[in-house]
């Protein structure tokens, strides 16, 4: 190092090497403003430690996803005095796990024998690609599994007898339908959680505080909404399907057949809340055939009445 940044005064060749930016990048960075011009020493510009912290500053927050457009909106709210520190942790809480599983390492060999122990080249590029199984760097033989439990299903599922393509498949489609549930509810939450804190300004540290506090209790609400109506809808279906294929739903009297109809979803639920799933079917046809039968008695005693008016007459 050269002895004139011993001090904390920086030749721009030096403050690169300190902070692991390169010359073009530092001069690109004063160009829009985010970091203060250096000090003119006679036919030399001299940086100093503060700009080697904000160089590390702008580097940790390219990490956590910013954009250089927002991190210099950042680092002028923190120049003012507003802090950086509840917006930090703001930001941490929402990259931080969203989980309390742990990744493991397994390896190829370990892994084969989970699936019956045929190497299948085919299903583990399926696997990585997507993101059930990472591959770790220089190793052909080992993978990082990031939720164990994921890959559980897809053992039990293969055990069942699920081809490992089927189980590919249908995890792409249900991640498609997963992430559109996951936006959703962010666009909600956004809209009437979150909508305070989206000025036209980065929010003040305590706004950013507390703004990570409700994302800390938010966060699993989510997850047991979707649990709770899953096991609704299996609950459902699998009755529906169980009842299809043991001939329940097809008893019907000679000559007559059956009609799909759409019921709106809270209406099934209050019927299945007196009845349970398994008698919804019956109650739902039970109430039709008692509405049918008293329009038509109704209609029988109206017509009585008409034909009794018209006797009456002279």
């Amino acid at each position: 190092m050269n002895d004139e940044s011993a001090g904390g005064a920086y030749r721009i060749e030096d403050l690169a090497h300190r902070s692991g930016a390169t010359v073009r990048t530092i001069r690109a960075y004063q160009d829009r403003g985010l970091l203060p011009r250096p000090e003119r020493r006679g036919r030399a510009n001299v940086y100093a430690d503060a700009h080697l912290a904000r160089l590390r500053q702008i580097a940790d927050l390219l990490d956590r996803g910013y954009t250089l457009a927002s991190i210099k909106e950042l680092l002028e709210a923190w120049d003012a005095g507003r802090g950086l520190g509840g917006i930090l942790g703001l930001v941490a809480e929402i990259h931080g796990p969203w989980t309390d599983e742990k990744a493991v390492r397994i390896s190829r060999a370990e892994l084969d024998e989970l699936f019956g122990g045929r190497p299948d080249d085919a299903a583990v590029a399926d696997a990585v690609e997507l993101g059930v199984l990472e591959r770790v760097a220089d190793r052909t033989d080992a993978y990082v599994v990031p939720s164990p439990q994921e890959l559980s299903v897809a053992v039990e599922l293969h055990e069942a007898g699920v081809p490992l393509s089927a189980i590919a498949g249908h995890l792409r489609e249900l991640r498609g339908q997963v992430e559109h549930i996951a936006s959703r509810f962010l666009e909600f939450t956004t809209e009437h959680v979150f909508a305070r804190y989206l000025g036209e300004h980065p929010p003040t540290d305590a706004e950013a505080a507390e703004a990570a506090s409700l994302v800390r209790r938010l966060r699993p609400l989510a997850q047991q909404t979707v649990d709770a109506e899953l096991a609704r809808a299996m609950q459902l279906f699998a009755t529906r399907h169980l009842r299809r294929h043991l001939g329940a739903e097809s008893a019907q009297p000679d000559g007559e057949d059956t009609r799909t109809l759409e019921i709106p979803a809270t209406t099934m639920r209050a019927v299945q809340s007196l009845v349970g799933a398994e008698g919804v079917a019956a109650f739902v046809a039970a109430a039709a055939e008692r509405e049918v039968q008293a329009r038509t008695l109704d209609h029988l005693a109206s017509n009585h009445a008409k034909t009794n008016k018209l006797d009456e007459l002279p």
